[in-house]
């Protein structure tokens, strides 16, 4: 019984070095991406670019990935046109409805808001945030429920067998705390 548990100890740990993998391998190939393509630079409207960086809660410092795109093809930002035009966009991301928004999509804050609005802009996020984790634990303990389920249906000891159904207990009832915390979240949103 013992190289059993530790067969599905294993296979457990395989399956979300697995997927570890991907997403690492997913976030190393986007970071590699320019901010702008040669085509975006050569038509670029500065202060356009800087509402709709604005607009997406990118921080100020955005203006520095343009213009390293942008090098390749010998065309600068204009900087006063770009900080125009992001603080135009900016008010229209760091408002609370926003925040509660980008929150639950589960989007990082980028400590982009000006202080005046930060302060609000933070509490909603954080409000919108923490759904959104129970949301993914939720996800998460359902996927690892499916995971035993099959392991169960599949196994012939009855050792193993015994195992896994207390697993899937356990899960049940941390699936069921999940959700008390995430219907109580959602009350909270109107607060």
């Amino acid at each position: 019984m013992a190289n059993d548990l530790a067969f599905l100890s294993s296979y457990l740990f395989s399956q979300n070095m697995r997927f570890g993998t991907w997403l690492a391998a997913s976030v190393i190939a986007l970071s590699g991406c320019a901010s702008m393509s040669k085509q975006e630079c050569l038509t670029a409207n500065w202060l356009d670019q800087g509402f709709r960086d604005g607009r997406n809660g990118q921080p100020l410092s955005r203006i520095a990935d343009h213009q390293k795109a942008c090098a390749k093809v010998d065309v600068r930002p204009d900087h006063v046109l770009y900080a125009q035009g992001r603080e135009q966009g900016i008010v229209l991301y760091c408002t609370p409805e926003n925040a509660l928004i980008v929150g639950r999509q589960g989007q990082p804050y980028r400590n982009a808001c000006p202080a005046a609005l930060e302060q609000q802009f933070l509490v909603s996020y954080e409000k919108g945030k923490q759904l959104y984790d129970a949301e993914q634990r939720i996800e998460a303990l359902n996927q690892d429920t499916r995971q035993l389920e099959l392991l169960l249906r599949d196994e012939d000891n009855n050792d193993i067998r015994r195992y896994l159904r207390h697993n899937i207990r356990e899960l049940d009832w941390e699936r069921q705390r999940a959700r008390d915390e995430q219907y109580y979240l959602e009350r909270r949103l109107g607060d």
